[in-house]
């Protein structure tokens, strides 16, 4: 393996790089667009509920009960309505996504001690986001109740109950509770794979339709040396998007990794092997850069996306896709983040996630190496 010749192969992606506005763009801003759309945009956090109330019984209670609700961070009552057909007609056009129906007997019921319901309407189109407001809305009304528990007690000079369960809830790694903290490390994964496999999947294949690889095979390289020297320049670009998306995340959202940096660097750089390795592997097998392309999109960013525990639970997934996820690379990689970013973790730790990554990396790359020297390299 000669040094020179790698640094020949490297020279001769890095000048195709900046000729190649294209690439170029798919390198750098496509990364930084990713991280602001996933940063701000999506959000797995549940506010301001659009909320409206029809109020049949108009009392003071009601209205305590109503205006208390509107300040809670996470509801926002928008209009009082008439009547039921009112409420479908909100529901219906999506103006609203909760409802809340007081009869008008319910504070009497209540100053007489007696179960006085009312009607709660949730816009189940998205189940999460409704399951998550359901949790919210029961919360308040049990609060609302301890409320007025007290303050029947305290009229009449009785000792409040004590409830025998209390719940000391204390939250870990993310005491915010905000999904930012987990989503702005996870876009690393995804940039990675951008920049490291999508890309690389089309620098041989571009050979090949260019006529050039006839040319290459000709000329004393070794698939070592080549394999190395086309991998070179994409590996210091993956590496600089990866600072880039971490000191993004820290000022423009503060999210700000709780371990040692240099454990992030070793993670980006083994996820950046691997990720360059498929490429590369994809690009020789297609031969296309239209069939390239397409087949990376297909096994290394979806997967990346929606198999990875980045944004849908491996947990609550079906067994065979729960299975299919341990061939996923950014399952490994997404791990470590967590465990860098909230965790606060070290390498004893986090080294199962490490090793995988290794593994991955030598089996990608020694096919590869097989690919092309059956190629004629």
């Amino acid at each position: 393996m000669r040094v020179t010749t790698i640094q020949s192969i490297a020279r001769k992606e890095f000048y195709h790089l900046i000729r190649d506005f294209r690439s170029l763009y798919l390198a750098f801003a496509i990364p930084l667009l990713l991280i602001l759309l996933f940063g701000y945009a999506l959000s797995l956090d549940v506010d301001n509920v659009k909320t409206v109330v029809v109020d049949h019984d108009r009392t003071a209670l009601s209205r305590d009960f109503i205006s208390r609700l509107d300040a809670s961070a996470y509801f926002n009552v928008m209009r009082y309505l008439p009547g039921n057909r009112e409420v479908t007609e909100y529901m219906d056009n999506g103006w609203a996504t909760m409802a809340i129906v007081i009869p008008p007997d319910w504070t009497e019921k209540i100053e007489s001690d007696r179960e006085a319901p009312l009607q709660i309407i949730l816009d189940g189109s998205d189940p999460n986001f409704a399951s998550m407001s359901a949790g919210y809305i029961t919360r308040y009304v049990s609060e609302y109740n301890n409320r007025l528990l007290e303050d029947f007690l305290n009229r009449r000079g009785m000792e409040k109950i004590m409830q025998p369960v209390s719940g000391a809830i204390r939250v870990w790694f993310n005491e915010d509770l905000e999904s930012r903290n987990f989503i702005v490390p996870g876009i690393i994964a995804i940039i990675i794979m951008i920049v490291g496999a999508m890309l690389t999947s089309l620098i041989i294949a571009r050979e090949y339709e260019n006529g050039t690889m006839e040319t290459i095979f000709s000329l004393p390289i070794g698939a070592v040396e080549f394999f190395i020297g086309k991998a070179i320049p994409y590996f210091f670009i993956g590496l600089t998007d990866v600072l880039i998306a971490v000191l993004m995340g820290q000022l423009l959202f503060g999210v700000v990794m709780k371990s040692n940096f240099w454990l992030l660097i070793l993670a980006a750089s083994l996820y950046l092997f691997v990720a360059l390795s498929l490429g590369l592997l994809i690009s020789i097998l297609t031969k296309s850069q239209l069939v390239a392309n397409q087949v990376a999109v297909l096994i290394t960013y979806l997967p990346s996306l929606l198999l990875s525990d980045f944004v849908f639970p491996i947990v609550n997934m079906p067994k065979v896709l729960q299975v299919v996820t341990y061939i996923v690379p950014a399952r490994y990689f997404i791990d470590i983040l967590n465990g860098l970013y909230l965790r606060n973790l070290g390498l004893h730790m986090l080294w199962p996630s490490y090793a995988v990554l290794i593994v991955m990396f030598l089996f990608l790359s020694i096919l590869t190496l097989v690919k092309l020297k059956r190629e004629g390299l």
